[in-house]
């Protein structure tokens, strides 16, 4: 490789340090042909870049944008290095996991990992960073926290209108029961008495005694008349 080779690799690898704040660093020795082969088309699948430097290119690289950034990675350039560079800081872990166990093997070994600023140093950090919380993810679960005391707070509402037009009509038809039941009873039960004690006594009174006091007034006529003859 000339020297404007190196120059040409040298740039191309800065170009994609300073694109991705996540990279991995792994290593691909043992990895036959067709292994590498399938392993670039997965990165390319799931939008990993996968891009194989020599270890002392990758180091200028590394040290041409900010050295003391990066020197948690320096150790870990050794043997054979495929770099990983993705947006999705766990992307390349679960690319990694997932092909060990589709060819059984331990390959490729993690190195290391950069992920937004913080350096993961050897392939026991594997399993962790398949773990971890992407972005977008986060900002679900602050989302999900926020929106968790609303959700009550509406739920309890939607409970206490509910409960009210319950107890609205159990107590509705109590009291139209008992309305009824205290007014027209009394009310007609109370009109009979009432009337029927003085409609008796003032019917016999007057018609009994008007007949008896014309009567003598006929027997004084003819006996007035008779000296008169």
């Amino acid at each position: 490789m000339t020297k404007q080779e190196k120059n040409e690799v040298i740039e191309l690898l800065k170009g994609k340090f300073s694109q991705y704040n996540n990279f991995y660093v792994t290593d691909t020795e043992s990895l036959t042909v067709a292994q590498v082969t399938k392993l670039r088309s997965v990165c390319f699948n799931k939008q990993v870049e996968m891009k194989v430097a020599k270890n002392t290119l990758i180091k200028k690289a590394l040290e041409g944008l900010d050295a003391e950034k990066y020197a948690g990675v320096y150790d870990s350039l050794h043997k054979v290095t495929a770099l990983l560079f993705s947006e999705n800081p766990k992307d390349p872990a679960m690319i990694i996991s997932s092909f060990r166990k589709e060819n059984n093997n331990e390959r490729p070994v993690l190195k290391a990992a950069f992920i937004n600023g913080d350096v993961f140093v050897g392939d026991n950090q594997l399993k962790a960073l398949t773990q971890i919380k992407t972005k977008n993810e986060l900002i679900g679960e602050v989302i999900g926290l926020l929106l968790s005391p609303i959700q009550r707070v509406i739920g309890a509402l939607q409970n206490k209108d509910a409960a009210k037009p319950a107890e609205e009509v159990t107590e509705a038809p109590v009291a139209e029961a008992t309305a009824p039941a205290a007014e027209t009873p009394v009310a007609e039960a109370a009109a009979p008495e009432t009337i029927a004690a003085p409609e008796a006594p003032v019917a016999e009174a007057p018609v009994a005694e008007a007949p008896v006091a014309e009567t003598p007034a006929a027997d004084i006529a003819p006996e007035e008349k008779a000296p008169e003859a």
